[in-house]
């Protein structure tokens, strides 16, 4: 009888197959033999073990990252992250090389938005993600960067305050 953990990471291994259009079938057709439908769906089912050398094998094949295919609390998981408020002005005038991308992708939500009150900008957890992909940093980590560049807005209502 399978384990709850073999259970779980089974269940994310069909669920990244799944996530990318694949039968069993397909995988084996796709990795031309590599990977046989019935070894697959045995890893899902949890019944047979996986070497934790397969797994990696497997994550390149998905092309995913190792620790996307382990259950929950087992793997890497993205920081959880609230929105963030920039100064424009600072921002827009901050010489810095460093927050050229930051400045691009302000601006780009402006346009997409169509805001243009042109002194603060909030910037979604989602957005903060993908700009700390950019960076090659974590989500705190572009956060620290961008509070040390003075960018970051504490108390956005101070600005409006008469």
């Amino acid at each position: 009888m399978p384990s709850e953990y073999a259970k779980s990471l089974g269940a994310r291994l069909r669920s990244i197959r799944q996530q990318q259009g694949l039968s069993l079938q397909g995988v084996e057709e796709k990795s031309n033999g590599r990977w046989k439908a019935v070894v697959v769906g045995s890893y899902e089912r949890g019944d047979r073990a996986v070497t934790v050398s397969r797994l990696a094998e497997l994550a390149d094949f998905y092309r995913v990252p190792v620790s996307e295919l382990l259950p929950d609390g087992s793997g890497v998981r993205h920081e959880p992250t609230s929105k963030i408020v920039l100064d424009l002005e600072r921002l827009y005038d901050e010489a810095s090389e460093d927050l050229a991308y930051v400045a691009r992708y302000a601006r780009a939500i402006q346009q997409q938005r169509g805001d243009y009150n042109g002194r603060v900008l909030s910037i979604r957890a989602d957005d903060l993600r993908a700009l700390a992909i950019v960076y090659d940093a974590s989500p705190s980590g572009l956060i620290e960067r961008l509070n040390e560049h003075g960018v970051l807005v504490a108390d956005p209502r101070a600005f409006f305050a008469s």
